[in-house]
């Protein structure tokens, strides 16, 4: 494992290209093309916002005003992590013909599908940065040199689970229908499109068990709360658990990989 694990810097490079040739890919033919990644996530806000402000007005206290922007702050990074997972369960059987070539690291196709819905994140964040100026949002420069401390952290945990799903699902097909209903779960169980403070005392402390929910309370702090915040205790941990799931993850994408191109 710590050999496979120590080859993929050696890797970089088709990393790279793969990564590019899938962001081509995507906008292939289509008339907006790369604006998609800009207009994509506007138009989920758009949704939002007119639900839950015209829709079903006056749910959401004072604490998440104006709620537009506590609610991109949370569905930008949650996008990320959703569609890396949806795309790496299913990178190695629409791969197969690369994984039976001998030499192909095949750890690379769902490291692909993280690093190119990363890419997705950041082009959506011009967007973010437009809705704090337009709400004249005060940032604080100690607080934003978290920021890539998190992402490195949803990385990291984000990259772990693509390999671990990325593997199982060569094996086991209903992975793929499972995880669509798994992210519904586990995306109103994110605090979102609700704060923390809003969930009653009785579920909270299962919302705590939730790893995504300290990341994107995380976000939340460093962009939309002003004042000083206390989470970063949590994003710590987060980080520890991070790096074990990673290994964890690896570590059976590992033990399964002779496995892959007979059963793809």
């Amino acid at each position: 494992m710590l050999a496979h694990l120590a080859r993929l810097v050696r890797y970089r490079g088709l990393i790279q290209t793969l990564v590019v040739r899938d962001l081509k890919a995507r906008y292939r033919g289509s008339v907006l093309g790369f604006f998609w990644s800009f207009f994509n996530p506007l138009l989920l806000l758009l949704t939002y916002t007119f639900v839950f402000t015209i829709v079903l007005p006056g749910m959401h206290p004072d604490s998440v005003q104006p709620y537009a922007l506590f609610f991109f702050c949370g569905i930008l990074p949650w996008t990320w992590f959703s569609a890396s997972l949806s795309e790496a369960a299913n990178t190695l059987i629409a791969g197969g013909n690369l994984i039976k070539k001998v030499l192909f690291p095949a750890e690379v196709l769902p490291i692909v599908a993280v690093l190119a819905n990363m890419v997705h994140f950041f082009l959506g964040l011009p967007i973010l940065v437009a809705f704090l100026i337009y709400f004249q949002r005060p940032l604080d420069p100690l607080e934003l040199l978290w920021f890539p401390v998190i992402v490195l952290v949803q990385l990291i945990f984000t990259t772990g689970l693509a390999l671990l799903l990325s593997a199982l699902t060569v094996h086991f097909r209903d992975i793929k229908d499972l995880l669509s209903n798994l992210l519904t779960l586990w995306f109103f169980s994110t605090p979102i499109i609700y704060s923390m403070q809003m969930a009653p005392d009785s579920v909270r402390w299962w919302l705590n068990l939730n790893p995504m929910a300290h990341l994107v309370i995380s976000y939340q702090e460093v962009l939309f709360y002003v004042g000083p915040h206390g989470h970063w205790k949590w994003l710590m941990a987060m980080l520890v658990a991070s790096i074990g799931t990673f290994l964890a993850g690896y570590f059976v994408f590992d033990r399964l990989r002779d496995s892959f191109a007979e059963e793809v």
